[in-house]
């Protein structure tokens, strides 16, 4: 799951990268596993889905 949150933060520009972001993307990697998706793919995409929303609320 670090590898993970890593991979996703990662792809995020440094101008996008707002106060609180790692622990929301960290957070919905956490919800995604919880609901069993347990492969790194999955996990990656299920927070870089959601990535913009999380930036635009945490704006």
């Amino acid at each position: 799951m670090r590898q993970a949150l890593e991979t996703v933060m990662a792809s995020v520009p440094a101008h996008q990268s707002v106060f609180g972001l790692k622990a929301a993307v960290a957070e919905c990697i956490l919800k995604a596993a919880a609901h069993g998706q347990t492969s790194y793919d999955g996990l990656v995409a299920s927070a870089s889905d959601q990535i913009q929303a999380m930036i635009s609320m945490l704006s």
